[in-house]
């Protein structure tokens, strides 16, 4: 087979009212209208650049401004900044789940970006989002076969909710509009798209890890979500591994044909697959570690640390983030190095999240339950080995506690990246940093040279790293670190999206009339056998 190509260096080299689940059928005057306007779009592709094009971002949720101003996540600033370029349109769900909601997004402008939103009904939200999406899609790409909850109901809402989606975003979108469609909760909604007739290049990044093909293939409709890839012009993931499971993901099922290097052709249809590995607002992250000293929750952590080393773990609550067997590893550190004890203290901040899925509920108290085992066994009366924190931490407090910490513990099970990893490093003092001890499993471990690379299913081999971690020499920190940042300062965020959205923008258009007409009446739909009604 091919190798997959890492697509991020080759474009750096270029670039020196019913609810969802009653509105699954588009009305003939929506169909109309989008077919018009493709046939529009293929009489302006003679006049127009690919610098005309709008930009259209879909993601599950979508940052709507409030009060004047918008989330500052670091993703969010690139793609509002992608948008601004030309104009945009961001797309998705609302957050919200109403009795009765409309077919029609609520838009917001904000400058030339407009945000455009969708609610949800209980029904949709349970089937399509805390059902298949949560408990099918989640732990089966994260290797976790045995938390898969296969219920048909929410297969069903799965597809429906995504054909919702695409005929509410029908009328929003233009003829030459480039649309990138954002993680694993919108597979399948390229080829509604194409089924209303349009011929848009569009883009779908996976935020998560894509599995080998005897993991993946346990995902109820396996067939079908990946034929759905087929209606994408280009279809990316964090690392090159991830991109190469999905290609032979492809082959085994004999779904299209390989054309080329990190290149397939389904229906017709050339689909380019690439890693282009996220990265972070790094010369932000900079600034803010570095101004964090004045904030009054670092302050006071700082204070009450006394002179003990930290330890800082920050994720949310999920069973991909490993939190048990780190806590295991900590105590098992501990133990086997009694000097250390009263002088090190670890941190474990972690946001509850997806309260209402039972697995988490009960991973919530599991947790809970052994940092209370690990404080009682092993701590003093002036000391707390484990402070266990669910709560979220503003973004410049926790940039000023990854400054003080000696050690940065990210060792997810699994992850598609994990910028925890990245904002670490980027938060450290040059002249005297702290040490990254990383999972091998995370994506981050493939940019991330300079990271004491663990197995974090491995307790004793995690805890001899942290000690070797508070042991490092100077000289030693500071040349891992300086490794890791360089490659931090030429692959932030911002270059990442630049560089996904050129290559969008080169890949052929070749196939994509014939793949777009496709339809279930002519057998050829990527849905046809068996699709959720």
């Amino acid at each position: 087979m091919a190798d997959i190509p890492d697509i991020t260096r080759e474009a750096q080299d270029r670039a020196a009212s019913p609810p969802l689940e009653s509105r699954v059928e588009v009305s003939e005057s929506t169909l109309g209208k989008t077919k018009r306007l493709s046939r529009t779009g293929r009489s302006r592709k003679q006049v127009s650049s690919s610098s005309q094009r709008r930009l259209v971002v879909v993601s599950n949720r979508v940052p709507v401004p409030k009060d004047g101003a918008s989330k500052a996540g670091g993703l969010t600033v690139a793609l509002e900044g992608a948008l601004k370029q030309s104009g945009g349109l961001w797309f998705g769900w609302s957050g919200d789940t109403v009795e009765s909601p409309s077919d029609q997004a609520k838009v917001v402008q904000a400058g030339n970006i407009t945000f455009a939103v969708l609610d949800l009904s209980q029904r949709d939200y349970d089937e399509y989002y805390a059902g298949f999406a949560n408990r099918a899609l989640w732990p089966i790409c994260h290797y976790r076969l045995d938390l898969v909850q296969i219920e048909r109901q929410e297969l069903d809402g799965y597809f429906r909710v995504n054909r919702a989606f695409a005929a509410s975003l029908a009328p929003l979108l233009q003829p030459e509009d480039v649309i990138w469609v954002h993680d694993y909760h919108f597979i399948p909604l390229a080829a509604e798209l194409r089924r209303l007739g349009f011929k848009n290049r569009i883009g779908f990044f996976l935020h998560i890890p894509w599995p080998p093909s005897d993991v993946a293939s346990a995902l109820p409709a396996y067939q079908q979500l990946l034929q759905g890839f087929g209606a994408y012009d280009l279809v990316g993931f964090h690392t090159p591994q991830d991109a190469e499971n999905f290609q032979r993901c492809l082959v085994r099922e004999n779904i299209g044909s390989s054309i080329g290097t990190g290149e397939h052709e389904i229906d017709g249809h050339k689909v380019r697959i690439g890693a282009f590995p996220v990265g972070i607002d790094t010369e932000t992250f900079v600034r803010a570690a570095a101004n964090a000293e004045r904030n009054a929750l670092v302050r006071r952590t700082k204070a009450s640390l006394g002179d003990r080393d930290l330890i800082i773990g920050v994720d949310r609550l999920d069973y991909s983030k490993g939190l048990k067997q780190r806590i295991e590893a900590f105590s098992c550190f501990i133990k086997s190095n009694p000097d250390f004890r009263n002088r090190v203290t670890y941190i474990q901040i972690t946001p509850k999240s997806r309260s209402d899925v039972p697995e988490y509920q009960r991973m919530q108290r599991e947790i809970a339950e052994q940092a209370g085992w690990t404080n009682g066994s092993l701590g003093e009366v002036d000391w707390t080995p484990v402070r266990y924190v669910n709560r979220t931490v503003g973004h410049a407090a926790l940039a000023g506690l990854y400054r003080m910490s000696q050690i940065g513990l990210v060792t997810p099970l699994r992850d598609g990246m994990n910028l925890v990893a990245k904002e670490f490093v980027a938060a450290q003092q040059p002249d005297d940093p702290g040490v990254l001890i990383l999972s091998r499993f995370a994506g981050a471990a493939h940019e991330l040279d300079g990271a004491i690379l663990v197995n974090p299913y491995d307790t004793e081999a995690c805890a001899g790293a942290i000690a070797r971690a508070l042991r490092m020499p100077l000289e030693e920190r500071r040349e891992r670190w300086d490794s890791m940042m360089a490659r931090l300062r030429t692959n932030s965020v911002e270059a990442w999206c630049q560089h996904f959205l050129s290559s969008l923008g080169n890949v052929s258009s070749e196939g994509l009339e014939a793949h777009a007409t496709t339809n279930p009446e002519n057998g050829r739909y990527p849905f046809s056998e068996g699709a959720p009604a």
